[in-house]
């Protein structure tokens, strides 16, 4: 039985992430958001993106920043990108300074598994209100 996208096995058995990673998911939960076909705590929406409070907060600020194209991991960027990166870096910055983060915040972007990405829709964490520790994994 296929446990899904996430699937994998660490016992240097067949690992299924190398088949599912090359299928473009485009029913992400980030991809529902965007549809509004779920509910979320919008903050930000303009043509290329969208951010949103995240459901399990690891700070007392926690924003995901996502871009409203589908782009499954950080591996699957492209020369193209570059201005849609930006784009969400100037979010996070503008982001930080609406929700009171003058005192400094912490912008995560992770990559597969052993990076930690858990949805495979690239987002940028804003995560501010405590102070961050070093190192962070």
């Amino acid at each position: 039985m296929l446990a899904g996208r996430n699937a994998s096995r660490r016992d240097g058995g067949f690992v299924l992430r190398e088949i599912f990673s090359k299928i473009p998911l485009m029913d992400s939960i980030f991809s529902r958001i965007i549809r509004r076909d779920i509910p979320a705590n919008i903050v930000f929406e303009d043509d290329l993106l969208i951010a949103f409070h995240d459901i399990a907060p690891q700070a007392p600020v926690h924003v995901l920043i996502v871009p409203k194209e589908h782009i499954a991991t950080p591996d699957d960027l492209e020369g193209r990108h570059q201005a849609l990166l930006g784009h969400m870096l100037l979010t996070a910055r503008r982001l930080a300074g609406e929700l009171g983060l003058a005192d400094g915040y912490r912008l995560v972007m992770n990559c597969k598994d052993d990076g930690g990405q858990s949805v495979y829709h690239i987002h940028l964490h804003l995560l501010g209100g405590r102070a961050m520790r070093w190192p962070p994994g």
